[in-house]
C-alpha cells in the first residue's frame, strides 16, 4: 500500500543567493533545487544561463523577487572561451568534432 505523501511546509525566505551555476544544469533547474532546499515560498532569477554555461546566477527569494524583475532587462556581460580551427557537427561544445 502506498503511504500518503506529506506536503512540504513552505516558509518565507527573503534575500538574494549568488549561485555558481555548474555545467549541465539549466537556470530554472538550479532555481527549483534551491527553492526546494530552502523550502522557500517564492523564488526567481535575474536572467537565464544556458545549461552549457557556468557562472554566477543570482537567485532571488521572497521580497527580493521584485529586485529580480528590475534586472531581467539589465545589461549583462559574458566571457567565453573559444578554440579556433575546430568544428563540431552540432556547432557547440557537445558535438562530435568533424
Amino acid at each position: 500500500m502506498n503511504a500518503p505523501r506529506t506536503r512540504v511546509q513552505r516558509r518565507p525566505v527573503h534575500g538574494v543567493l549568488l549561485l555558481d551555476k555548474p555545467l549541465g544544469l539549466s537556470s530554472n533547474d538550479a532555481l527549483q533545487k534551491a527553492k526546494w532546499l530552502l523550502r522557500a515560498e517564492k523564488a526567481g532569477h535575474t536572467g537565464t544561463l544556458d545549461p552549457m554555461a557556468t557562472g554566477v546566477l543570482p537567485l532571488c527569494f521572497g521580497a527580493a523577487t521584485k529586485f529580480s524583475q528590475l534586472h531581467l532587462d539589465a545589461d549583462k556581460a559574458y566571457e567565453a572561451v573559444a578554440q579556433l580551427g575546430v568544428r563540431t557537427a552540432s556547432a557547440d561544445s557537445e558535438g562530435e568534432v568533424i
